[in-house]
């Protein structure tokens, strides 16, 4: 086995490229690098017991010579003994319909036929023939176009897209190489002739930048490859650092996500960053056209000096939301509650009552007064039970709903005093509140309990109000 064969069958092993049996589909354009590519694979299908299939698309931008490189892939592919499927698609005409860019729609008409040809064949893995002068163009490009470390990775020798594993087993191997491989063993190929075209900015970037910066540096394709590589294992390990943290620190609320903004200060500004990321991505936010100002703008919002109440559209649908110390990252459904809010009563006697708008249940007990106890905390409270008049009803807030405060002189408006304690504005809508027959507040959950039908010495019976509510909805 020469030199080639044993470098592919270990880069194989190393990076998983593919198991012994099985089938591969490779995507052949007739050029150096993927009739290269065809070649070895066919050279190793016997040791490694691998079926080929080769795929062709002839893109239409080229007429008489898209037509040729077709025929030689398909003879190519005859002498090989491989089977080869191939197609045309009329590109002009669906750039033309679809107003796509012309590579963007090429790719994505490209791909489609390769997955169709894989499902057809029962092919595991789609091979390609990117290789390292492709990831050195690749890297520069995004460098001049601006990005972070993810970017900085280029391309992935292998990713899954669509449950097909799409490989890249020429990716370290440079086009001198690969020619001198095609020369070696009479591989015939194909010119493109847009290749020369500079209209496509990777064109430039071949032609014209990546020569010029050579000429400084005649490693610097080499370093770009170095970088490529370097990149893509700290950005694998940032990421699994940052999944970890989510699973930490996440938690699921409503159609999205919540996290404590001092739990997401508490990390390094790159694992801030990349949370934020990774918390848009899962609740479905197409995070590769996010911009950096707007992963920004919510890291920032989470900081002591912010403001204490604040939103932000992050895009498509998302919406952030900052609520004193709870970050919110929220799909909305679409679903509005009723303009007058909700309400319910209870006559004396009722044991428990469920509050779906404000995802609690709120219970009654009735005791006598020697075996009452003191509240442990705020969502309990004691009421002199011949006090209370009948019906209660337990609603969310009105305009110009007011208190009568224990320990304070007249009352203070319900709103002042969820401002007061910090009552998320998206929770002040919902959170209930405890009102007597005669249109008296005697008790907010978690907040304060009025004045009224206290117990006293002379107490003999004491109604106990206690709530409860979802666990992501804490007062």
């Amino acid at each position: 086995m020469d030199e080639w064969l044993s470098e592919l069958t270990e880069l194989a092993r190393e990076e998983k490229l593919w198991s012994p049996g099985d089938t591969l589909v490779v995507a052949v354009s007739g050029g150096p690098d993927s009739m290269a590519l065809l070649h070895l694979l066919h050279r190793l299908s016997a040791p490694e017991r691998l079926t080929l299939v080769a795929a062709h698309v002839d893109h239409g931008f080229r007429g008489e010579e898209s037509a040729r490189e077709a025929e030689t892939v398909r003879q190519y592919a005859a002498a090989l003994g491989v089977p080869c499927e191939s197609t045309f698609i009329d590109m002009p005409a669906y750039i033309e319909e679809s107003r796509m860019n012309g590579q963007a729609a090429s790719r994505e008409k490209r791909y489609a036929y390769l997955h169709g040809i894989a499902h057809t064949y029962g092919a595991s893995r789609i091979a390609l023939a990117h290789h390292a002068d492709d990831q050195a163009e690749t890297v520069l490009m995004r460098i001049i176009r601006g990005t972070g470390l993810g970017g900085l990775a280029g391309i992935p020798i292998s990713r899954f897209e669509k449950n097909v594993e799409l490989i890249r087993p020429l990716l370290r191997k440079y086009k001198a190489d690969i020619l001198r491989y095609c020369d070696l063993w009479a591989v015939p190929y194909s010119h493109d002739s847009s290749n020369g075209h500079k209209h496509y900015f990777r064109n430039v970037v071949r032609l014209d930048i990546l020569p010029y910066l050579s000429a400084h540096n005649p490693q610097f394709p080499q370093s770009l490859v170095r970088l490529a590589e370097l990149a893509a294992a700290e950005d694998d390990w940032l990421a699994q650092e940052t999944k970890a943290v989510y699973e930490r620190h996440v938690l699921p609320y409503r159609e999205g996500c919540q996290l404590n903004r001092k739990a997401l200060l508490g990390l390094h500004v790159a694992l801030q960053r990349r949370l934020i990321k990774l918390i848009l991505s899962y609740i479905g936010l197409e995070t590769e056209t996010t911009s950096f100002e707007s992963i920004e703008t919510i890291r920032l919002a989470a900081l002591e000096s912010a403001a204490t109440t604040w939103s932000f559209d992050a895009g498509g649908g998302i919406r952030f939301v900052r609520e004193y110390d709870n970050l919110l990252f929220v799909r909305p459904s679409g679903e509005e509650r009723p303009p007058d809010g909700y309400a319910y009563e209870a006559e004396e006697g009722t044991t428990s009552l469920l509050l779906p708008e404000a995802e609690g249940i709120l219970t009654f007990e009735a005791m006598a007064a020697s075996a009452a106890q003191r509240p442990g905390n705020r969502l309990e409270a004691l009421f002199d039970a011949d006090a209370i008049r009948y019906p209660l009803t337990i609603r969310n807030r009105r305009p110009g709903d007011r208190m009568a405060v224990l320990g304070l002189n007249g009352t203070k408006k319900v709103q002042d005093m969820f401002v007061d304690d910090r009552v998320a504005p998206s929770r002040r809508e919902v959170l209930p509140i405890v009102v007597d027959a005669n249109g008296l507040v005697l008790w907010i959950p978690g907040i304060r309990r009025s004045a009224s039908a206290q117990i006293t010495d002379s107490t003999r019976s004491v109604i106990r109000m206690k709530a409860r509510f979802a666990s992501d909805f804490t007062v």
